[in-house]
This record gives structure tokens, sequence and C-alpha cells, in this order.
């Protein structure tokens, strides 16, 4: 793949307005042609499989709603959010997980989505691994039973309006 990058910049290094210099028997088109289709069949791998999200997507949540889910499935035993007070939870570790807050990377609609019905998926940084898996699956519920489609939506509304997006701190460069 270097090779191919090196040769186009080569080739096109060499090109000449006028006409197209050949170089290794390839004509400048050729090449172009080549990085085009090269480039194509790597955008065409994104997975558009039967597992794929394309195409998904669920109406908007109302936040409120959002709210007394995330307190009627008594979320607030075993995570912290700014705004809902925490639950006395039976769990002995004491650990209790944050969301929301200031982020350097908005949560996208779909990894909290993925968080909630597979909290194996992903586990949160910082915190003692055995105090939140045990031999890799999370110690998080799971409501995929129990919780209804309009739940999950709310809920999901709910947690993305409690993320800040942190504003990236800019270098300054001495001016002259």
């Amino acid at each position: 793949m270097s090779l191919l990058f090196v040769n186009w910049f080569y080739v096109a290094a060499s090109f000449n307005a006028c006409n197209f210099t050949l170089i290794g028997g390839y004509a400048m088109k050729s090449y172009l042609a080549l990085s085009m289709t090269f480039i194509i069949v790597m955008l065409s791998g994104c997975d558009v499989g039967p597992k794929s999200s394309i195409g998904f997507s669920l109406p908007d949540g109302d936040a409120k709603l959002g709210r007394a889910t995330f307190q009627s499935l008594q979320c607030n035993a075993c995570h912290t959010i700014e705004g809902v007070e925490k639950l006395a939870s039976g769990d002995e570790s004491g650990i209790s997980v944050k969301l929301g807050g200031e982020v350097s990377r908005i949560k996208t609609y779909g990894e909290l989505v993925t968080s909630i019905i597979n909290p194996s998926h992903r586990f949160p940084k910082g915190y003692p691994i055995e105090a939140i898996q045990s031999n890799g699956v999370s110690k998080m519920r799971t409501y995929n039973d129990t919780m209804t489609v309009s739940q999950l939506i709310n809920l999901v509304a709910f947690l993305q309006s409690k993320y800040d997006l942190e504003e990236y701190p800019h270098s300054k460069y001495p001016t002259m």
C-alpha cells in the first residue's frame, strides 16, 4: 500500500502539464485511476452487512421522561448524574459510575444505546476492574427484558442532555 503512494507521489511530481510522463510503463492517468479505485475500495469497506447500523434510527426522546425512567429503574443506585439524588445501594464496593459532565468527545446516540442494552460492550475507565465487572461481564443489570423502547429512547435523551462538550484549548502562538 505504501509503495502505491510512493509511486503515485513520484509520478505526480513528474507530471508535466503538457503531457503525461511515462514511468515504469504506466501513464499518469493510469496512476490516478488506480489511486481513485483504491480510495473507493477502501471506503466501500465500511460495514453495510446485515449487522450494520446504517438505516437504524430511533425517534427523539423526552429528557424529562428519561429522568423519570432513570429514577424508576433505579439507575441512580449505581450511577451519579448531576441533578439526580443518589440512592443508597446494597453494593459494598461503594463504586458509583459518574455519568454526564464535561467530556472531550461527545457521547453519540449509538454509544449510549449500546451502553444501556449491552453494558459489557465497553467498561468505564478509572474504576477498579473487579468493582465494575466479573469475568468480563458488566455488573450492571440488563434491562433488555423489562425496559420498553420508549423508556430507552427517553433515557438516552436524558443522558445526552447531561453531557457538555468541553472547549478544546487552542495553542497560542506568538505573532510577529
